[in-house]
């Protein structure tokens, strides 16, 4: 791996993380087009990581606040929403990589995603909710929907945003807690990828890539998060949808003729 596909394969991550897009999907598109579909686990940590660093800088005054406060209520709801992420995570990991190693759900993946968004956008301007007024209930459903977001090409902010919406949840106040709910989730993955490979080695990969794709993450997953919490005040979902159900469409058709 060359910094050239590194840093391509980190704005990939960054851009994708927080885009209603699925991360991991496109990923192992990139991945798969470089020819990298060993570079292995370290790789996706790091990368993985400069997308924490991204979402952290930008809630970091949130993060202080519930470390000082842990049962506030913005905590309890964070706690909430990531309790059924990480029980899905941690029962049905090993299932679900299983699935991502082949690629052969990814196509119908990415037509589920862009149908939820697409069903989303019409509650987008129906949502009263803001973030104060967000119940326990809510927060437990769009953690499950988190937690069906592991499936390789289902997108986790897409799929977060329209549970929120489907709440009827502002939408303002469903970008917010969609990426604040996010950080456990990356932390938790960036914890277990962490762990695998300490316990078994790493992989030999350059140390200037590996920093540079890093960086591209967490630049392009800070722009990324801006971006999408400014849309989601006038913009629509549907661009995204139409884009991720032609992909899949794509993808689809590619494996059909063994093209892919």
């Amino acid at each position: 791996m060359n910094w050239f596909e590194a840093a391509i394969l980190g704005i990939i991550q960054g851009l994708t993380e927080f885009l209603p897009i699925s991360s991991t999907g496109h990923l192992y598109l990139g991945r798969h087009l470089f020819g990298l579909d060993e570079a292995g686990l370290f790789l996706d940590t790091m990368l993985h990581l400069g997308t924490l660093i991204a979402v952290i800088l930008i809630y970091r005054r949130e993060i202080v606040m519930m470390i000082r406060r842990p049962l506030s209520r913005l905590s309890l709801l964070v706690v909430v929403g990531t309790i059924p992420t990480a029980f899905i995570g941690l029962m049905f990991e090993d299932w679900f990589e299983k699935i991502a190693q082949t690629g052969m759900t990814i196509g119908w993946e990415f037509l589920a995603t862009g149908l939820l968004l697409w069903m989303a956008d019409t509650f987008k301007d129906k949502g009263k909710k803001s973030l104060e007024e967000i119940s326990f209930g809510d927060a437990f459903l769009i953690g499950l929907f988190q937690g069906a977001a592991i499936m390789p090409a289902l997108s986790r902010s897409g799929l977060t945003i329209a549970a929120a919406l489907f709440r009827r949840i502002d939408k303002a106040a469903a970008a917010y807690f969609s990426f604040l709910l996010s950080i456990p989730s990356i932390a938790g993955a960036v914890i277990l990828q962490g762990k695998k490979l300490m316990e078994g080695g790493t992989e030999v990969l350059p140390l200037s890539a590996l920093m540079i794709g890093t960086a591209c993450s967490a630049i392009f997953g800070y722009l990324a998060v801006k971006w999408m919490i400014s849309l989601l005040k006038t913009g629509s979902l549907k661009g995204f949808a139409i884009y991720v159900f032609i992909l899949g469409m794509v993808i689809l058709s590619a494996q059909f003729t063994g093209t892919f």
